[in-house]
Order: C-alpha cells, then sequence, then structure tokens
C-alpha cells in the first residue's frame, strides 16, 4: 500500500521559509513524477509544482522564483522550499506521486497517490 507522508508546513510571519517535505512508502518513485498542489478554504486545489522522472521541474506561475521542488529517489522524498512567503500561500498543501503525460502534468487527476496535506499559515 502506497503512503505519502507530508510534513514540515507551520505558522510564519509573511517573507519567512518553509521546507516541506514528503516521504513515500510502499512503491519506488524513480518512474514518477512527484508535485505538490495546495488548497486554499472555499477554493478549488491547485498546482504548485512538479518535477518528473527526469528532474525537469515545473511551477505555476504564482510561485516562481520564490518555491524550488527537489527530490531524493534514494529516500524517495520530494522537498518544496518556499522563500518569501505571502498571505495568500496559506492553504493545505498535499503531495502527489503519478505518471502523468507532460499535457497532464499541472492536473490534479493525473496523479494516483496523495498525502494527507499539511497546513501552512501565513500571517501578515
Amino acid at each position: 500500500q502506497v503512503q505519502l507522508v507530508e510534513s514540515g508546513g507551520g505558522l510564519v510571519q509573511a517573507g519567512a521559509s518553509l521546507r516541506l517535505s514528503c516521504v513515500v512508502s510502499g512503491r519506488n518513485t524513480r518512474n514518477n513524477a512527484m508535485a505538490w498542489f495546495r488548497q486554499a478554504p472555499g477554493k478549488e486545489r491547485e498546482f504548485v509544482a512538479t518535477i518528473n522522472r527526469s528532474n525537469y521541474k515545473y511551477y505555476a506561475d504564482f510561485v516562481k522564483g520564490r518555491f524550488t521542488i527537489s527530490r531524493d529517489n534514494a529516500k524517495n522524498t520530494v522537498f518544496l522550499e518556499m522563500n518569501s512567503l505571502k498571505p495568500e500561500d496559506t492553504a493545505v498543501y498535499y503531495c502527489a506521486v503519478g505518471s502523468p503525460i507532460t499535457s497532464s502534468l499541472r492536473q490534479a487527476s493525473a496523479y494516483g497517490a496523495w498525502g494527507q496535506g499539511t497546513q501552512v499559515t501565513v500571517s501578515s
């Protein structure tokens, strides 16, 4: 059974940094894309970033230059380094694993395994 466990969320002030981690067990993710999505209260889940099996990275426009996604295949782990956080970054952040085609990398439906989420709250 595949399990994804996120950690690293918390309450920070605007301008601060956080590093999220997601450890995957029960599956070797070397040949999968690993992604981060987020969902704010009253809003739909939205794409944040993904890294494919060739280490190509894709980002949502609203996080470019501030967030960095990376992975450690030896540890089946994906990271999201978040800098210059803004109050609008407040959301539950979810990691996901899947094998989407390139045109679907930003779609939540393309990922088959999800974590339970970690809360990120940015105060102004």
